[in-house]
């Protein structure tokens, strides 16, 4: 996305979950998106093989069910 996009993005983002922003306060908050996309950008890059990174494995934790 470029500039405008990003900051339409956060524009209508906000409004679609009802937080006030300014002009300025958007502002701010596409460019820390822009960054944050880039950084994003930069380790997907990264080639990774399956045994790089294993899935979890999920074990839920034992519970007493009330009776």
């Amino acid at each position: 996305m470029n500039d405008a996009q990003t900051l339409a993005y956060v524009q209508a983002a906000a409004v679609a979950v009802n937080l006030p922003l300014n002009d300025e306060q958007a502002a701010r908050v596409a460019v820390h998106l822009q960054r944050t996309a880039g950084i994003a950008a930069v380790l997907d890059a990264f080639p990774l093989a399956p045994h790089d990174e294993p899935a979890e494995l999920f074990h839920p934790a034992p519970f007493d069910r009330p009776r």
